[in-house]
């Protein structure tokens, strides 16, 4: 039977968007709050600052590992290592994320390449965060070790 599991993340905002700041607040896990500004956003990565596309980044590379590292179990082939990394782009003229490239380094033993590509690209179509992203151009590098 299905059972649904959820996750809440709460922000506060305070003045305008330009001049505004605020922070993100890890609600379920309680791992943190982090500052958010549209300076850190759009002009300069502050250090100590977060934007919505690094922590969308940070949801898209966790959950493609946890999908592709099942994957490679499932086929025999469990990873020893995977090291994703998602670059978002943000677009401040059109106001959207325009893409997503995925890049993952794998040390899996026993693996043939063929099948390490394919279940890579597989990975990234069937993780939870890619088809909650469906309407992005997302891109994958897949590199065995």
């Amino acid at each position: 039977m299905p059972r649904t599991v959820t996750s809440t993340a709460s922000t506060a905002w305070k003045g305008d968007l330009l001049s505004g700041s605020g922070s993100t607040t890890l609600e379920t896990s309680q791992l943190g709050t982090m500052d958010l500004s549209w300076k850190a956003r759009a002009e300069d990565a502050e250090q100590g600052t977060t934007s919505p596309e690094e922590l969308i980044g940070a949801a898209h590379s966790a959950c493609y590992s946890m999908q592709f590292s099942n994957m490679l179990a499932e086929n025999g082939t469990p990873p020893t290592s995977l090291d994703t990394t998602a670059d978002v782009d943000f677009n401040i003229g059109e106001g959207g994320i325009t893409g997503i490239r995925l890049s993952v380094t794998a040390r899996i033993d026993g693996i043939e390449e063929a099948d390490f590509q394919r279940l890579a690209e597989e990975a990234k179509s069937s993780c939870p965060v890619s088809k909650a992203l469906a309407g992005v151009d997302i891109t994958l590098t897949a590199t065995l070790a």
